[in-house]
């Protein structure tokens, strides 16, 4: 009797949606207390407390919600074998329009289109609740309706232009690869990496920001100064439009080799009115870099990812899997997806250890900016991101650690904190 992996599947599915259920219960017991820790009583407002404690609680209302409704459909497509039916279909309307029903490319496409017009419908009113109700009501929502659907065009007409050739190249080296099909695969998806991380800043982002040149003045001089100083290879400072959408802020830097760029949200640039705590954010980020951060968690990904392909070649050809998914055929995009849903177990694990990671980068590219001066600036600086960003200031240890890449802001301090201790 074949092995009933489609049922293992659903199993784990549900079992890991009630032990996230149960994380999510301990968090939003937390989020409900009405003090804060200690550590941040006198550091933030009581007001901004409670601006973040109800923002967090709408969120984690809303959570509880869309995690709901996300299992319960997930579930019922394996289980009631949508899945198949839906492929079946999709090969049965390529006659009607004149196309090759034979050919798996043409299939493929016309099943991730019927997938991409389910996922945008079934998403569509959470995404809508989320930004005009619950971001709304809180003060970030700053995009119109009309500005919410363009962003949504846009994004679909990208797909509609780089998920063909992908998906068809991605099949043809399944269909060619023979023993060698797990490094092909790897090959492929790491030139991709590097294709799209070089295009997407250049070409992709403008189509939804805007990025200008970060004026000439202090700010610009010390952040200058900072890359200088550590031989960082900064060749351009961006500001991006990112109020048009959200108050929330951030900042980021992406580049090749000696071709680095550094982008600051204007949200974050009229929240921390002191230059040093921009400068302080930066000197984190750089940290990142110095500490070669980067290129640990990119190694990390190609190794994973090569890993997964290998995965795959070992199972693509198992009838047992396709036919215990309700398939008869055995497409090379099914395979995939199948195969990602069997290893659902072993992708949480890696997911934990990957945040534990993460955060020890955290802590570490905190303390580097510690050691360049920047430590009060910085403590600063990440408690007014918490405040002006409504972060929940209040979280649960058991939660944090399964779900947070970061820190939260109590460990984080106390982290910055420590050093000034012992030296006293």
């Amino acid at each position: 009797m074949a092995f009933p992996y489609m049922e293992a599947v659903v199993c784990f599915m549900i079992l890991m949606y009630f032990f996230e259920t149960y994380l999510d219960l301990r968090q939003h017991a937390v989020l409900k207390l009405p003090t804060l820790p200690k550590t941040l009583e006198g550091v933030i407002s009581q007001e901004k407390f409670e601006k973040s404690r109800a923002y967090s609680l709408d969120k984690s209302h809303f959570h509880f919600v869309h995690e709901f409704v996300t299992i319960f459909m997930d579930s019922a497509i394996l289980f009631f074998g949508i899945l198949p039916w839906f492929w079946k279909k999709s090969g049965n309307f390529l006659p009607l329009v004149g196309l090759n029903t034979e050919n798996e490319i043409l299939h493929t496409l016309a099943f991730l289109a019927g997938v991409m017009i389910w996922s945008q419908i079934t998403d569509l009113p959470f995404s809508l609740y989320s930004t005009f109700v619950i971001e709304a009501r809180h003060g970030f929502n700053k995009q119109t309706i009309w500005l919410f659907f363009r962003d949504l065009i846009k994004g679909m007409c990208l797909a509609i232009v780089l998920g063909p050739p992908i998906v068809s190249a991605i099949i043809v080296i399944v269909q060619k690869g023979g023993p060698y099909l797990a490094i092909y695969l790897w090959a492929f998806m790491f030139v991709l990496s590097l294709v799209m991380m070089t295009l997407y800043p250049v070409l992709i982002a403008p189509l939804f920001n805007k990025f200008t040149p970060l004026p000439e003045g202090e700010l610009r001089l010390k952040i200058e100064q900072l890359a200088s100083s550590l031989n960082f290879p900064l060749k351009k400072l961006f500001v991006v439009d990112g109020s048009t959408r959200s108050s929330h802020s951030n900042a980021y830097m992406y580049g090749f080799y000696k071709n680095k760029r550094i982008v600051l949200y204007d949200t974050l640039i009229q929240q921390c009115k002191n230059d040093e705590e921009i400068v302080a954010v930066i000197a984190h980020e750089l940290g990142h870099w110095k500490l070669n951060h980067t290129m640990y968690s990119f190694i990390a990904v190609q190794i994973l990812t090569f890993l997964q392909f290998g995965g795959y070649t070992l199972v693509r050809n198992s009838t047992d899997l396709f036919r215990s998914f309700g398939f008869d055929v055995q497409p090379v995009l099914i395979g995939l997806i199948i195969f990602q849903h069997t290893v659902i177990p072993i992708q949480h694990l890696v997911s934990f250890a990957l945040n534990l990671v993460s955060r020890s980068f955290e802590f570490q590219a905190d303390a580097f900016a510690k050691k360049l001066g920047y430590g009060a600036a910085l403590r600063s600086g990440l408690v007014k991101l918490q405040e002006e960003n409504l972060s929940a200031m209040n979280t649960d240890p058991w939660y944090s650690a399964y779900h947070y890449s970061h820190p939260p802001l109590v460990e984080r301090l106390a982290a910055i904190d420590e050093p000034d201790k012992k030296e006293d």
